[in-house]
């Protein structure tokens, strides 16, 4: 029998047939947290933090969901709303406690939602955090039917004395960058404007300069999350400042972990630059160094760490793969340039 909500446009079953898929793969992300009720429930009482700073981000996923559209590729999705929350928490030095989602859809298609949820369940577990709860909303007439939205939030917490805010960078610190793995989830608006509008390119196709991959792949590969990265770094009180390299590139980003009067000068050939940043360049006309102020150009973390500790910080974060690279360093700032940007 057809209820008068599902007669409006919204689908009950459809939603009750979510929740249990949804239920089923909790498990895996909320071993330690209580899940049910009105509200997600963690115990912040077992950690055993003398004077604890809850951190806390929220963000999306922005207009790369218009490619997952597209490509009808959902799955990954989920890992980079879970990434552009984390990796900002991550940041000051949090240690990553758990994460709520928030979807919302023209039309609740289980199977699609289901594979939504797993990318963020995947996240979740590279973030070591739980997943302890959501919001799945059906909204006809205010997105088309194959069409959603995502948003999350993060929380974590640091110990007050380890809480990473700068305050400690000085003049002649090292900055290291810590590799991305493509574009992330920042300036797709440009991206498609580039590749889907004005050049029109098929995306089950190869762009020319990177043969290996069709340009869906390289459009949708998920948002690298650096907790497992930063952490061991944070315990060895070796690093200084940290900022996460999203929308605004470079030049947005980096000055949020610098003190007054300070600069960063990053030398630009240090590190590879990736091919798919070359190709938005090229086909976008964009000047070279107007990237910097868009993109992550390769490096998504940048890290600000005494010269002393320099060697056994690359050390750390090279140990399984050459991800990490020395890209400058700190100056007094004598200009109104907070962050210089040397070289080809």
């Amino acid at each position: 029998m057809v209820n008068a909500y599902q007669k409006s446009g919204v689908d009950v079953n459809a939603g009750y047939d979510v929740v249990n898929r949804i239920n089923k793969q909790m498990s895996l992300v909320n071993e330690t947290s209580t899940v049910g009720g009105f509200g997600g429930l963690f115990d912040l009482g077992r950690l055993g933090i003398k004077e604890p700073l809850m951190v806390s981000g929220t963000d999306g996923v922005g207009t790369k969901l218009m490619v997952a559209f597209e490509t009808n590729r959902h799955d990954t999705i989920g890992i980079d709303c879970v990434a552009m929350c984390v990796n900002d928490i991550v940041a000051q030095g949090a240690t990553p406690l758990y994460f709520l989602d928030y979807l919302a859809t023209g039309k609740t298609e289980p199977q699609k939602i289901e594979s939504i949820i797993s990318g963020v369940i995947k996240g979740c577990q590279t973030a070591h955090m739980d997943l302890i709860g959501g919001e799945t909303a059906e909204m006809p007439g205010m997105y088309q039917k194959t069409h959603y939205d995502m948003a999350g939030f993060a929380v974590g917490v640091v110990e007050k004395s380890q809480l990473i805010d700068g305050h400690s960078i000085q003049e002649n610190d090292i900055l290291i960058g810590i590799s991305s793995t493509g574009i992330h989830s920042n300036g797709f608006s440009l991206v498609r404007k580039i590749f889907l509008e004005d050049t029109v390119f098929n995306l089950d196709e190869a762009l020319p300069e990177i043969p290996d991959e069709t340009l869906a792949e390289i459009l949708m590969t998920p948002t690298k999350i650096y907790v497992d990265d930063l952490t061991p770094l944070f315990q060895d009180n070796l690093i200084k400042g940290a900022a996460h390299i999203t929308g605004g590139g470079f030049i947005e980003n980096v000055p949020r972990m610098l003190p007054e009067g300070l600069k960063a000068t990053i030398n630009l050939g240090l590190w590879p630059v990736l091919p798919i940043f070359d190709a938005i360049s090229k086909y976008g006309e964009i000047p070279y160094l107007e990237m910097y102020e868009i993109f992550n150009m390769g490096i998504g973390m940048v890290l600000a760490v005494d010269k002393a500790n320099v060697e056994q910080v690359m050390t750390q974060l090279n140990k399984e793969t050459v991800q990490a690279y020395e890209i400058g360093c700190i100056d007094i700032k004598n200009t109104d340039q907070t962050v210089e940007l040397v070289g080809k």
